[in-house]
């Protein structure tokens, strides 16, 4: 294929993965990424076996997936950056083709982050930066910026504190909201609200504290009305699960919105995970309901 087609059916592979995400609230089924076709013709966005798909007609790879306990030996390391294993063989042939020469034209992939059985959440566009044949891996950066550099070993401290805010905010975040939108089946778990591009997973306890965790514990699937209700406390949640509506939204009066999407709210129990240990931590929701009820009018 030639290299100018292959950058576009790049582009638009990484539109429709956006798109798909988007609406399924952050991540991808197994069989939406199986199923994909151009013209007719299927083109799988990942291997069916593998960790890596490297489309026949591609000179470069187009997708890895990376799981926390996988077979290979993929993670994250501390200067932000992800350190993907060699395939298994001879390291200068099969994948690892692909992977170097991603490397050498500076071909976007996508990274799939497996959280869960046949769920993938996509981080995109990410480059292969660097090649260590010594410890048989390939670096992979979640920024274009960092293929300019000659040797990423070499980083600077501000370009190490950027790679670290990169990974927290398009590594990190997302797969905790995948895990919350998997464990409340992509519903608010408030009003029940199903439509995926509309929720977000939202931290109980926030994650700049040192409680807050990114656990399913500590997160809470809300669509974005009731999410931005709870980080203005104007929503609050006891610790046996109850939601609260502040005093002075319950007296006021407004329209349809006001009524039906935040007053009668008021007294529901939360739609919990089904699996216990993905329920909220009633702790945090503790520490959190002190937060709320601190900012109620005093009368």
């Amino acid at each position: 294929m030639d290299t100018a087609l292959e950058a576009e059916l790049r582009k638009r592979i990484i539109a429709w993965v956006r798109e798909r995400a988007e609406a399924n609230g952050g991540f991808l089924h197994r069989a939406e990424l199986l199923r994909f076709e151009v013209g007719g013709d299927p083109l799988p966005i990942i291997d069916y076996s593998r960790g890596i798909r490297n489309p026949a007609s591609f000179s470069s790879t187009l997708s890895i997936v990376s799981t926390a306990d996988g077979p290979y030996d993929d993670a994250e390391s501390d200067d932000g950056l992800l350190h993907y294993a060699y395939r298994k063989g001879d390291p200068w042939s099969g994948d690892n083709t692909k992977l170097r020469n991603a490397m050498a034209t500076g071909m976007p992939l996508i990274l799939f982050r497996k959280e869960v059985k046949n769920i993938y959440t996509p981080v995109m566009p990410v480059y292969v930066v660097d090649d260590y044949p010594e410890e048989r891996t390939f670096v992979i950066a979640l920024d274009e910026s960092f293929t300019f550099m000659k040797d990423v070993r070499e980083m600077a401290p501000a370009q190490r504190e950027y790679a670290l805010r990169l990974a927290k905010q398009r590594l990190h975040q997302p797969a905790f909201r995948t895990r919350v939108m998997v464990a409340y089946e992509t519903q608010c778990a408030v009003c029940q609200l199903k439509h995926g591009a509309l929720l977000d997973a939202a931290h109980i306890v926030p994650d700049g504290h040192e409680m807050g965790s990114p656990t399913v514990s500590n997160g809470l699937a809300l669509c974005k009305i009731h999410h931005a209700a709870y980080d203005q406390n104007m929503l609050g949640v006891t610790p046996d699960y109850e939601v609260r509506i502040a005093v002075d939204l319950l007296n006021e009066i407004d329209g349809p919105m006001l009524r039906h999407g935040l007053q009668e709210m008021h007294g529901r129990t939360l739609h919990l995970p089904r699996r216990v240990s993905d329920r909220p931590d009633p702790g945090h929701l503790a520490w959190r309901f002190a937060a709320f009820m601190s900012n109620l009018p005093s009368r």
